[in-house]
């Protein structure tokens, strides 16, 4: 099992903007970091002739068959944002970086919050699968992290009743293949229930696939 290490404080012996190297009691530690920290760190070793002492919170990240990273933030709630983030499928370590590179903390948990699809989708390597999924999945945890506080709690859904008749076997068909109430609803308006089951739910499908 990997060391998990979370946190260091110790002195700045090279920054290049994506990457720093901090020596910690004689042992240097190559840490990966978020742009906001990057910025934070050229500052402290402009004004510093010998390095510059810094302390920064850690995610260490472990993926079998490759080398242990190390990323590094100097805001605490930077980095819970940042494993939110790549708590999603689909969203690694680098997404989120460019994620936090492209967007303030408050504008990501606002855009994931209200499912505002296409702010996400501006930042470079975010897909609108990617971006769905990540409005979808952390839609109500993103407003407990520090970002999210004193931001508005997300609008509640709807509740439809449950379609009857023809429709109704229609929706009961696509939750049994996976999908949610929440995609199925909008496109239910859109069939004609005088039409065959089977018809509506391959249109349906259609519809899906599509989003």
């Amino acid at each position: 099992e990997a060391t998990m290490i979370s946190f260091l404080r110790g002195r700045v012996m090279e920054a290049d903007g994506e990457a720093a190297v901090v020596d910690v009691a004689g042992v240097g530690y190559q840490v990966l970091v978020s742009a906001q920290t990057a910025a934070t760190l050229a500052m402290s070793m402009a004004t510093s002739t010998s390095g510059a002492d810094v302390q920064l919170f850690v995610h260490t990240h472990f993926v079998k068959d490759e080398p242990l990273r190390l990323y590094g933030f100097t805001d605490l709630g930077e980095r819970r944002l940042f494993q939110t983030l790549i708590s999603v499928q689909g969203v690694g370590p680098r997404v989120a970086l460019a994620i936090l590179a492209g967007m303030e903390a408050g504008d990501v948990v606002r855009a994931i919050a209200t499912g505002d699809i296409p702010r996400l989708t501006q930042v470079k390597g975010v897909g609108r699968k990617t971006a769905e999924r990540l409005a979808l999945e952390l839609r109500e945890k993103i407003l407990t992290l520090p970002a999210g506080k004193g931001l508005p709690a997300p609008a509640e859904a709807p509740r439809h009743e449950l379609p009857r008749g023809p429709l109704g076997d229609v929706y009961g068909a696509l939750v049994q293949l996976g999908y949610k109430p929440a995609e199925i609803e909008p496109l239910l308006d859109r069939l004609d229930p005088a039409r065959p089951v089977a018809d509506l739910v391959r249109e349906a499908l259609g519809g899906l696939r599509r989003a």
